[in-house]
């Protein structure tokens, strides 16, 4: 005599669906702070990309004897024997302004380090 089991083995539909509503609450909690996370790494760059930036600027002016006010360009700070090889990029997407040697310098998204 054999005896068969009727019984399949497997996920039931509302298993799924619970598994599946689980993953989605646990995406929507985690999403805003992966915003947060990318939003104060490019946020960090960009201070530092600043801070570069003033170091050149500084270093410029007292190289060519120059006053606070005078303005310096990309050939001034960028280039092979330039205190800059190579220009910084802003990780946002955003502009630096180089300014005047007696300011600092800013970006078009985070100013002068600070969500604008």
């Amino acid at each position: 005599m054999i005896i068969q089991d009727s019984r399949r083995h497997g996920f039931t539909l509302i298993e799924i669906m619970i598994v599946v509503l689980l993953i989605g609450v646990l995406a929507l909690i985690g999403y805003p702070n992966m915003l947060r996370a990318r939003l104060s790494v490019q946020k960090n760059i960009c201070i530092e990309n600043l801070a570069q930036i003033e170091a050149a600027k500084q270093m410029w002016g007292m190289e060519k004897a120059k006053d606070g006010a005078s303005i310096p360009t990309d050939t001034d700070l960028v280039g092979p024997i330039a205190t800059l090889v190579k220009k910084p990029v802003c990780p946002a997407g955003g502009v630096y302004e180089y300014n005047a040697i007696r300011d600092k310098p800013t970006c078009s998204l985070f100013g002068d380090g600070h969500i604008l």
